[in-house]
């Protein structure tokens, strides 16, 4: 890139000349010259080119002269990034790298982000192992001898250690976690092949992205100080959220740092704890490797046991195989011993803490379903309840009495609640039918299990709510209706005259409708029904159906036993 220069005929001006006097003015404090040198620049080639260089250059001059007058923000802005300072000037960014160390070095400088980024960027630049930037061959020019390389490297790692020493001051100084630690940032710039610190971007919360730091510290074996941080800024178990930043900034790293510390407690005896941290993790989306595996089986076989077998505690143990459980589902013996201990503690505790007892045979349920130990220990309490009065579920002593029939307790509470359910639904005038058929199926179902102390007095109950049935369907629904109710075999014919003669009446209503309808077959079989239930049912073969010999009911129904289900 080149122009004319008017000062002197057949003179060409080029950028990188006008760069490289501007950039020796520099070096020999012949600061006045510079601005206008670069002044010039600006105004003859602007602020970029097309070579990579002289961009580069102009930049680091720009940064060297704002950070002389003391504006760090400026020269920040105008700092090459890390990749592209290898086209600067060595000397230049080594005076830059300097005057940014002593500014914050200064006191009362430690809250200069801007500042930071610079000395990072530039310091891990020159100290680069690769030498891009030939501060190696800068030194030796200086010292006017080549630089043994074992003087090379101490000197390289005093250097280092002098920085991280001042950055962790100043962090200290600040108040700044790991996550947000100057140091940090140094380290991660000097470990990571690309650029990690933007000093354009520099914020008093962090140079680096928070991900970034998480990774870096659990890279290096700083799994401890990542959580540190993690619980300064989140305390208490359930602040951190699934859906914060934060999480998704952290999450892997904060999960690989958790299973490295839940190794750590295994090896150190602390079961309940390292199940804990393996458990965060695993929450965190981390999934358990082989060795991982094994320190919670490890933990879960000693949670809550002592060397010596005193003081140990079962509540701990319950909660360390619980958590080893969730981690490890497809681990049968884990849920035969999870089980097995929740069993055990609720028959310990059966009297002295029913709700806990409880608690603990519903969770052995859950872990392995159907256990016989864990139903037999609720059902105990089921028991229990119905001996003292308790409040209790229906499905509840249903299940009771499905799986013990002979247990009278359960039968007789059925059956009074049915009864007292059936007394309680009284017609309404928007719902009557659907309030009379509830009331007959409740009383149905009393009847079934009542007590025999009480099931006569329940077999009334029924019998009435069924003729109620029966009138309230012969005047407000179809014939059809009312025989539907009678084959359901609720009410015998021979108890009640008048449910006898309501389904005669409905029988010989749906004839008449059948014979209109072309159904002449239909209706004789009604009339015939008809007939059967008029005459009282007298003992003669069936109408339709085996005959009586084969059609034996139960002796629960034996005093009606008149054939009724072979009417129709």
């Amino acid at each position: 890139m080149q122009g004319k220069d008017t000062g002197e005929p057949d003179r060409t001006v080029t950028a990188h000349g006008l760069l490289l006097e501007a950039e020796h003015a520099f070096l020999r404090a012949a600061f006045r010259l510079v601005r206008p040198l670069l002044q010039r620049f600006q105004n003859e080639f602007g602020t970029s080119s097309d070579t990579d260089d002289t961009s580069m250059r102009h930049g680091i001059l720009r940064a060297a002269l704002a950070a002389r007058a003391g504006n760090w923000p400026a020269a920040a802005r105008w700092c090459p990034d890390t990749d592209d300072l290898g086209w600067a000037h060595t000397d230049i960014v080594h005076t830059l790298a300097v005057s940014a160390l002593r500014r914050l070095s200064e006191e009362g400088r430690h809250t200069e982000a801007s500042t930071a980024a610079l000395a990072i960027i530039l310091w891990a630049h020159l100290l680069d192992e690769e030498d891009l930037s030939d501060f190696h061959g800068l030194l030796s020019e200086r010292r006017d001898t080549p630089a043994p390389e074992e003087l090379w490297e101490e000197a390289r790692r005093h250097l280092h250690g002098r920085i991280a020493d001042l950055l962790h001051a100043l962090d200290v100084r600040a108040g700044r976690d790991a996550l947000a630690a100057w140091r940090t940032a140094w380290e991660a710039e000097r470990d990571n092949p690309g650029p990690v610190v933007v000093p354009s971007d520099a914020d008093p919360d962090g140079l680096i992205p928070l991900g970034r730091a998480a990774g870096y510290l659990v890279r290096h074996g700083r799994g401890i100080d990542l959580l540190d941080a993690a619980a300064a800024r989140h305390p208490g178990t359930d602040a951190w959220t699934v859906d914060s930043p934060d999480h998704h900034a952290c999450a892997d790293a904060l999960a690989q740092a958790l299973a490295g510390r839940g190794r750590d407690r295994v090896r150190a005896g602390e079961w309940t704890s390292a199940l804990s941290d393996f458990s965060r993790a695993a929450w965190l989306g981390l999934t358990l490797g082989a060795e991982d595996e094994q320190a919670v089986l490890r933990a879960a076989a000693n949670a809550g046991r002592t060397s010596t077998g005193r003081g140990n505690s079962p509540v701990t143990r319950i909660q360390g195989l619980d958590l080893a459980h969730a981690l490890l589902p497809q681990d049968t013996s884990l849920a035969a011993e999870l089980t097995a201990e929740l069993v055990r503690q609720g028959h310990r505790v059966f009297k002295s803490d029913p709700a806990q007892s409880r608690r603990r045979f519903a969770r052995a349920l859950e872990v392995t379903p159907g256990d016989p130990d864990a139903r037999s220990g609720l059902d105990d309490h089921l028991r229990a309840d119905l001996d003292r009065g308790d409040k209790l579920r229906v499905d509840d002593v249903q299940g009771l009495l499905e799986r013990d029939p002979e247990c009278v307790p359960a039968r007789k509470w059925l059956g009074d609640h049915y009864a007292e359910l059936a007394m309680t639904a009284t017609p309404a005038l928007d719902d009557t039918r659907t309030t009379l058929e509830r009331r007959v199926e409740l009383l149905s179902m009393a009847v079934d299990i009542a007590d025999p102390a009480r099931n006569s007095q329940v077999r009334e109950q029924l019998d009435t709510a069924v003729l109620l049935l029966a009138e309230h369907l012969e005047a407000t629904a179809s014939p059809s209706d009312v025989v539907d109710l009678f084959l359901r075999d609720l009410l015998r014919t021979g108890v009640s005259a008048r449910f006898d003669q309501t389904v005669e009446s409905a029988y010989l209503n749906r004839a008449r409708e059948r014979e209109q309808a072309g159904d002449p077959g239909g209706a004789r079989r009604d009339r015939a029904c008809a007939a059967r239930i008029g005459a009282g049912l007298p003992a003669q073969g069936l109408l339709f159906g085996p005959s009586p010999g084969l059609h034996a009911r139960g002796p629960e129904h034996g005093r009606d036993d008149t054939g009724q289900e072979a009417l129709f």
